[in-house]
């Protein structure tokens, strides 16, 4: 084990943009993505390099943060903050990072890079450096709106033979009942949920109650992406529970929402809550109070993916996250092996020091559009 004064020094930083199309567009009630302009921070200390991921989108749909903003905070803000710094764990940076106020898309991609860089020095998986136990998880899948029912049925078939777990529907006004009965008739026993990304409003309280005759395990984020007391309204009035998502920035958001009763599931995306030290502070508040926890997802590539699956097995992640196999998204991934998915619809958590993926850094290389190096 290493010794009690085990420090890191932050010798350089990378901060990389890869253009990456998706296999098939990606719709929500919000926007249509089909190439992802992802973001890479490669940290550097004592001779050891780590990854992370800013899993921000290319336009402000979801939060405040876009790929734009988030290369600007990084290089201009982040990086003087961090560069240089030695560190006796990951958890640290979130305090060196404290003085910017948001942007935990940004924070997230730095921070989970030094928690790569720990896990290796150490000689653990970044899975068991979480405090993480479960030895795989299970996954289910997020499918986007589609053109008809009969193409969403075909695609469900598709994701249920490959073993995922759960299926997930996004959903928006026009498109929501008439799609949830279509699928829950086909479908009676799979474990279903819709998600709204904030699509609607309390005044639609009796569409909304409309959705607890369909069984779902859960309606995600279904009011503003910045509100907390509605939902806790809304879920007094449905059997269906409530899934927050945007909504939850931050320890202090979720233990709000649990105590107000605004929810009783809650999603933790690492690159919403800022990083792995805040999703573990947000998943030990939802263990306490009985909360169910899931992994959501952002369109990552193959290292935030791999981030998703340490942080996904720690034990209150007892539902299916969006956690799935890279072929589902990429025809080439820039990890290696690429994430599979098992018959069972399950990961196996890496059991190799750090993120237990190699970076395939001529793949990186190639899709890469712009970076920047800094060294102290």
């Amino acid at each position: 084990m290493p010794p009690e004064s085990f420090t890191m020094r932050i010798e350089s930083i990378v901060l990389r943009e890869l253009k990456m199309r998706l296999k098939a567009p990606f719709e929500t009630s919000s926007e249509v993505t089909w190439d992802r302009r992802v973001l890479l921070i490669e940290a550097g200390a004592d001779g050891v390099r780590g990854w992370g991921e800013i899993t921000a989108a290319e336009n402000p749909f979801y939060n405040a943060e876009t790929t734009d903003t988030a290369w600007h905070v990084v290089r201009d803000f982040m990086v003087p903050l961090v560069l240089g710094k030695s560190v006796a764990s990951a958890t640290e940076i979130q305090s060196l990072l404290d003085p910017i106020r948001g942007h935990e898309m940004a924070k997230a991609g730095v921070e989970n890079a030094i928690w790569d860089i720990e896990a290796q020095q150490k000689g653990l998986p970044l899975a068991r450096l979480l405090g993480g136990t479960l030895p795989e998880v299970p996954c289910g899948v997020s499918i986007g709106i589609q053109d008809s029912i009969a193409t969403l049925l075909a695609k469900i078939d598709s994701e249920l033979r490959a073993g995922y777990q759960r299926v997930k529907l996004k959903i928006k006004p026009g498109k929501d009942l008439a799609i949830v009965a279509a699928v829950r008739q086909h479908y009676p026993e799979i474990k279903l949920m819709v998600d709204a990304n904030s699509a609607y409003r309390l005044e639609q309280i009796e569409l909304l109650r409309a959705f607890d005759q369909y069984d779902l395990m859960m309606i995600e984020q279904p009011l503003a992406w910045d509100d907390i007391y509605q939902h806790a309204l809304l879920q007094a009035q449905l059997r269906t529970p409530i899934c927050l998502d945007e909504c939850i920035h931050n320890p202090s958001h979720a233990d709000a929402a649990i105590n107000m009763g605004a929810c009783r599931i809650i999603n933790i995306k690492l690159g919403r809550v800022g990083g792995h030290t805040q999703a573990k502070q947000v998943h030990d508040i939802c263990v306490r109070n009985s909360i169910p926890v899931w992994c959501g997802g952002m369109l990552e590539s193959g290292i935030g993916r791999a981030h998703n699956i340490a942080m996904s097995a720690l034990p209150g992640f007892v539902l299916p996250g969006d956690v799935s196999a890279s072929q589902r998204y990429w025809e080439e991934d820039i990890i290696e092996p690429e994430v599979e998915v098992s018959s069972a619809g399950t990961i196996r958590v890496p059991e190799t020091p750090g993120l237990g993926y190699d970076i395939r850094r001529k793949r990186v290389e190639e899709l890469t559009v712009r970076q920047e190096h800094w060294h102290p």
